[in-house]
């Protein structure tokens, strides 16, 4: 395995985050969600991967969110993006594993995400049913919404998934934008 620290991003991280999701992600545009997670929206959990001393290869975000009813402790993963040149390389599994770690710790019992039920499935993330997702997805997509629960004793949650502004955006949801 490549050598890589994983830690929480800093303000000066901010420009490399910025420049690596065009990298990562050529045919859409995630800057915009990535500026307004970072810089309006408390709370977030926002993990980098460094390697050597400075190249930042990856980044991840997770964000505190609410479904109705007022329960606590639930979040949204995403996005998740790593440098082409480190992509199969463990970084994007490193970050959910060690953010998955972080929020397990601080109390936090269920996150969603909207993804490649694949990639996500192998961290334990399962189609999720009784939590829908802000803006309806189509039913072939319905796969790609999933959940895991960080413990075992997590509550029954029903209702639909309240996310910050910068999430409320029709377009983060339609299939070709699953992150």
């Amino acid at each position: 395995m490549d050598r890589f620290e994983i830690r929480e991003s800093e303000l000066s991280d901010f420009a490399e985050i910025e420049r690596l999701y065009p990298d990562a992600f050529p045919n859409e545009e995630l800057r915009p969600l990535v500026k307004a997670l970072l810089q309006d929206t408390p709370s977030v959990l926002s993990l980098v991967a460094i390697a050597g001393r400075s190249a930042l290869i990856g980044h991840i975000v997770f964000t505190p969110c609410s479904v109705a009813g007022g329960s606590d402790g639930v979040a949204l993963l995403g996005p998740l993006a790593v440098a082409p040149a480190w992509q199969k390389r463990g970084v994007g599994s490193a970050l959910v594993r060690a953010g998955l770690d972080w929020l397990r710790s601080a109390d936090f019992y269920k996150i969603f995400v909207l993804g490649d039920p694949t990639y996500y499935g192998r961290f334990g993330f399962d189609a999720e049913r009784s939590v829908v997702p802000p803006f309806p997805l189509p039913e072939e997509w319905r796969v790609a919404w999933q959940s895991i629960s960080l413990r075992s004793t997590a509550s029954r949650l029903q209702g639909t998934l309240s996310v910050p502004p910068a999430w409320n955006e029709p377009t983060l949801w339609a299939p070709d934008a699953a992150i």
